[in-house]
């Protein structure tokens, strides 16, 4: 039974995500009665251990970190945004540094959840401006390794030939607020 749970184990951990027990069976070519006896063991033991990790079987079965540490996964790991917060990333990205007061003019109000939401991702960072008066938005180093950019913005605008006056085109501030949800 110990060889069947570490070979469960071992499905759970590499397919991330939720499987049936005639899945894992299938699998492992063993009947489904002894793998879900294995499972439910394989349940009790990470259960006992009292570590980061779990075996959820709400929808099915896998593997996955506890809730009181998603913290340390969300540092860690790609994150998953709404089309409409990577909407408010893009213009902030093409136009940065921004002002966020505009960020709203161009995005609606939601636009400073959406920049609340990024900055607690590390995909933006936020200063006061000179005058005091709003905040500055900028994307982070952290911002480049999500989508796997070698040096900045503006060197992916060159890159893709879309330079031409991004900054300043007229028709982006409408196409993302027609865009917003």
């Amino acid at each position: 039974m110990e060889q069947l749970k570490s070979r469960i184990e071992a499905v759970l951990f590499i397919t991330a995500k939720v499987l049936q027990v005639e899945e894992i069976a299938e699998i492992l070519g063993e009947e489904s009665d002894i793998v879900e006896e294995a499972l439910l063991e394989l349940i009790m033991d990470y259960a006992s251990r009292e570590g980061a990790l779990e075996i959820d079987d709400e929808n099915g079965y896998i593997l996955q970190v506890k809730q009181e540490h998603l913290d340390i996964v969300e540092k860690l790991c790609p994150v998953e945004l709404k089309p409409s917060v990577l909407k408010t990333l893009t213009v902030i990205a093409l136009k940065e540094p921004i002002r966020q007061t505009l960020l709203k003019d161009i995005r609606g109000s939601n636009a400073y959840e959406h920049v609340q939401e990024l900055i607690d991702k590390g995909l933006v960072s936020k200063n006061k401006d000179k005058n005091g008066r709003s905040f500055n938005l900028k994307t982070t180093k952290k911002f480049n390794e999500y989508f796997k950019l070698k040096g900045d913005v503006k060197t992916l605008v060159k890159t893709l030939n879309i330079d031409n006056g991004v900054k300043d085109e007229p028709g982006i501030e409408e196409k993302f607020a027609s865009e917003q949800s």
